[in-house]
């Protein structure tokens, strides 16, 4: 389960295709990232650079000149080293990674700075997203400073440098076949991982050892990194949004939140599952959980062709204000709460996000100035919540620091939504059977 060379290809060439006349693209690799003096993080190859080469070296750069009669498709990389290798493990080189990659011509990244000049010579537009690599920029920009000053003499001018995003960003939002299959089996490991830490839980134990549960299952499935940092609240803690200190007891009558999701061959999953620490949902806790799951339902109902972007999160929204108001957190009529937003003091986030490569994938999410139309293709997660403040008086104290988020990841198909994530349990009744028997899958055991 890969994305292919010729799927690569095809990548290529149709961002060559959306290319203006006589640009040229560049598009580099990511950076090691130092963690400790003399240590590294875990290499992770940029998602651009990922997706138009499927190369997985740093020290690295793709090149795209349209038009070009050599070839359009060029990679600078690092050489063969055998000392090298010894210590840090093994390279392509440029003659095998233009092979396997499928690739016009490769080049040793040390030889860049006497190639590239050449090919943006002539060139009126470089399609190249300035910011992000600083070292890179400074060059580039001496590169077409240099051509600006040779071509003045007679009259010309170096070309200009234009953002690569908007046209690479757009075909990424659209997901192939291959792309999905990872992105489900990404969400099938995670749901594992939810099901292995629910089975677990038990009053006594620690946050982090829910995290460790998670961590067991990513990794025996074959994703061995988690696609963002995981969150693992319990109490109070589930009511920050981006919470991952992951180390507080988890409390008897307390509900514990998880929002975990591993990367699997470059794709992310993002599933979040609330349940009770003891096995057993309190009826103030199920009455919170059931406007969620409502609300999240709704919103799936509305990802269809032709609605846009924002249609599941009005859904969600109207779900949610309807049954804070029936909670008694709310007062006024249903409509006049939507617009006033009073809503947002217990449900302050948006629906959900692009899914893919990243975890916050790209795509605009509008379009001279209007929501976005979805369209098959696009991938997306659906993460409605409730989080009701534990020192808020003027709430009931039986509602009071109840945090709940329910998210699953959903493709977008001709036939309509597609919930990749759809085997970890979220009904109160499946969460529930599974906490009191305990019961796992072969595969949620490795």
């Amino acid at each position: 389960m890969n994305i292919t060379r010729a799927e690569y290809s095809r990548r290529r060439q149709r961002l060559l295709d959306a290319m203006p006349a006589n640009s040229i693209a560049i598009v580099p690799a990511a950076r090691e990232q130092l963690r400790s003096r003399d240590t590294y993080f875990p290499f992770r190859q940029d998602s651009d650079f990922s997706y138009l080469t499927g190369f997985n070296e740093p020290e690295a750069l793709l090149v795209l000149a349209a038009g070009r009669s050599q070839g359009e498709s060029l990679l600078f990389c690092r050489e063969r080293d055998e000392e090298k290798e010894l210590w840090d493990g093994p390279r392509l080189g440029p003659e095998r990674a233009a092979e396997e990659c499928g690739l016009c011509d490769a080049f040793p990244i040390g030889d860049v700075d006497d190639i590239l000049p050449g090919l943006l010579e002539d060139r009126d537009l470089v399609l190249y997203t300035m910011g992000r690599f600083p070292q890179l920029d400074r060059r580039l920009q001496g590169y077409l400073a240099t051509i600006d000053a040779a071509a003045g003499s007679r009259g010309d001018r170096a070309a200009e440098i234009a953002s690569l995003d908007p046209l690479l960003h757009d075909q990424r939002l659209f997901k192939s076949a291959a792309e999905i299959r990872l992105m489900a089996r990404a969400a099938e490991i995670s749901a594992a991982g939810h099901r292995r830490a629910m089975a677990r839980c038990k009053p006594g134990l620690f946050e982090y050892h829910l995290e460790a549960e998670l961590n067991h299952a990513f990794t025996a499935a074959g994703a061995r990194e988690p696609a963002y940092s995981s969150i693992v609240g319990s109490g109070r803690n589930a009511l920050v949004m981006h919470y991952c200190d992951n180390n507080a007891a988890l409390k008897n009558g307390d509900l514990v939140l998880i929002d975990a999701g591993c990367e699997f061959r470059g794709y992310a999953s993002d599933i979040t599952r609330t349940f009770p620490v003891n096995g057993r949902f309190s009826g103030a806790q199920r009455a919170v959980y059931e406007i969620v799951l409502a609300s999240q339902l709704a919103a799936i109902e509305q990802i269809a062709p032709g609605n846009h972007w924002d249609q599941p999160h009005r859904a969600s929204v109207r779900v949610i204000t309807e049954g804070l108001k029936d909670l008694g957190l709310l007062r006024g009529s249903v409509d006049g709460l939507i617009e006033s937003g009073a809503y947002r003091r217990f449900y302050m986030h948006r629906v959900g996000h692009w899914l893919g490569m990243d975890v916050h994938d790209v795509g605009d999410y509008k379009v001279y100035g209007q929501w976005r139309q979805l369209e098959p293709g696009m991938t997306m997660t659906v993460e409605p919540g409730i989080y009701i403040a534990a020192d808020d008086e003027q709430v009931p104290a039986r509602l009071r620091g109840i945090g709940i988020r329910i998210e699953d990841d959903v493709a977008l198909t001709r036939q309509g939504p597609e919930i990749l994530s759809a085997a970890a349990p979220k009904t109160i009744a499946d969460i529930e059977h599974l906490m009191a028997s305990g019961e796992l899958t072969q595969e949620a055991l490795l």
